[in-house]
């Protein structure tokens, strides 16, 4: 958050962390995750900890209007090389993918994503929960009013007509032609980068003090 820069509540969690030798993930959209190198690299060389940058589109001109006050995209994978070159293992989120708006970009990211050194990847298609359906579809038609149809078909097709399901095992990654499609296009350009996530070294729980 960019609250981040004045409060560090993050790196205040990471401090307790190292000390008490708690292992953990940070998932975060902000290259700010570097100024805590640090601790992340004292904490990496103990396999305590993984650090997760979600990035959703290459394109910033997307990111700054479906993403405001988050980093660039680019500086998005800067951070992740500046923190696997420190030896903090990464991972690269793709969430969300948002049918008919970023879906397209998918082999992109991974590539990008993978050259920079994360080891691993995931995935999470759009999900509208109760109120967030209504936010993200005005959003939708005063950004981009042009795509606003074409996208709401597409995420719908993924959740059997509707604007979201809840369904355990089915929300994460929808149903339909097109989720399968994503999921396709995810695994076959994931394992052509090497992003192998059975290959991700389990972090280290038994220092915990």
């Amino acid at each position: 958050q960019p609250a981040e820069k004045d409060f560090r509540l993050t790196r205040a969690c990471l401090e307790v962390a190292l000390e008490a030798r708690q292992p953990m993930t940070l998932i975060t959209k902000n290259a700010l995750v570097t100024r805590d190198l640090d601790l992340l690299r004292e904490m990496a060389a103990m396999n305590l900890v993984r650090v997760a940058l979600s990035v959703t589109s290459l394109r910033q001109e997307l990111t700054r209007i479906m993403e405001p006050r988050t980093s660039a995209p680019q500086a998005r994978i800067a951070a992740i090389k500046t923190l696997n070159d420190s030896g903090v293992p990464t991972f690269l989120m793709t969430a969300p993918i948002i049918p008919g708006l970023n879906d397209s970009e998918i082999p992109a990211i991974l590539q990008a994503g993978s050259e920079a050194g994360a080891e691993g990847a995931s995935y999470v298609l759009l999900r509208l929960p109760t109120t967030v359906c209504e936010v993200f579809f005005e959003w939708l038609e005063r950004q981009l009013p042009d795509e606003a149809e074409k996208v709401k078909g597409r995420v719908r097709s993924t959740r059997e007509g509707r604007d979201n399901s809840a369904e355990f095992g089915k929300r994460m990654r929808g149903t339909g032609l097109i989720a399968d499609q994503i999921a396709q296009t995810f695994k076959v350009f994931a394992a052509k980068y090497g992003l192998d996530n059975s290959k991700l070294t389990p972090l280290d729980c038994s220092q915990f003090r």
